[in-house]
This record gives structure tokens, C-alpha cells and sequence, in this order.
């Protein structure tokens, strides 16, 4: 994982990102989403990760008050398995400690077992379902939290 960099989301890797939420997500988000998050929501916090030059993954919250909303966390499927999504996450969790933040919030669907097993290991509890959240397929989400950060 030492050769895996995390740094802010910039402009020039949104085409990547685009790529990533495509293949990981049944409804993507715009460019225009990513660009209005990175530079017009001052709430927003977005990362990516890179292997070399190779944008690999990305993740995003919300920091509201004294709570951080994680939006998305994405692993290229190439890319799954080194470690990329445990070092988003630990970024944000990170973020949100320079920040005052003394909890984090996020959606799972119900059948994203590999990301909810990751929440799990760095302290995120199961506090609630969001019946049928998902409009693709009326999936429910799990709502999770990480307090006392």
C-alpha cells in the first residue's frame, strides 16, 4: 500500500473518477455533480487515491455541523483489494478529526457486504434501514455511524 497516495480531488481527475463511479454505481454522477462538489459546496471534502499516475479510487463527505455525511467511496474493480478503500476511508476519518468532526454518518445497500465488513473494522455501527433508498433497485440501505471520533 506505500506506493498508494491520497491527495484532494482536482479538476484533472474527474474524467477518471467519471470512469470509476460508471463502474461502480448503477446511477453515476454527472461531471457537472463533481465539479459543482469540488467547487461551489464548501461543505464537501473530496479525495482520490493514486497508484503512480493512475487515479484509482476516489471518495467524498459532507462535513454538517459537528457531523461528517460520507457520499461515495470507489475502488476501480482493477484496482480492489490493495488496500485502496481502507486508505480512503482512513483519510476521511482523518479529515474529520482536523476538522472538529465528532461523527460520521453513511449509506450501504444492504447487499454491499465487502463495504460494510470495511466500515466495521474502523468502528461504524448499523443504527438504522432506509427502506427501498436505492433508486435503481429499491434496495434498502443500511444507515451506519462512527461516534466519538
Amino acid at each position: 500500500m506505500n506506493d498508494i497516495d491520497i491527495l484532494s480531488l482536482k479538476l484533472e481527475h474527474i474524467d477518471s473518477v467519471l470512469v470509476i463511479d460508471t463502474l461502480c454505481f448503477p446511477t453515476p454522477w454527472s461531471r457537472e455533480s463533481f465539479q459543482k462538489e469540488i467547487e461551489n459546496n464548501k461543505f464537501a471534502r473530496y479525495i482520490v487515491a493514486k497508484k503512480g499516475e493512475v487515479v484509482i479510487g476516489y471518495a467524498g463527505m459532507w462535513l454538517i455541523l459537528d457531523e461528517g455525511h460520507i457520499t461515495n467511496i470507489a475502488v476501480h474493480p482493477e484496482y480492489r483489494g490493495i488496500g485502496a478503500g481502507k486508505l480512503l476511508l482512513e483519510a476521511l476519518i482523518e479529515i474529520c478529526k482536523i476538522e472538529s468532526i465528532n461523527s460520521i454518518t453513511l449509506e450501504v445497500r444492504k447487499s454491499n457486504i465487502v463495504a460494510q465488513s470495511l466500515y466495521k473494522k474502523y468502528g461504524f455501527v448499523e443504527e438504522g434501514i432506509r427502506k427501498e433508498y436505492y433508486g435503481d433497485n429499491r434496495e434498502d440501505a443500511i444507515i451506519m455511524w462512527k461516534h466519538s471520533i
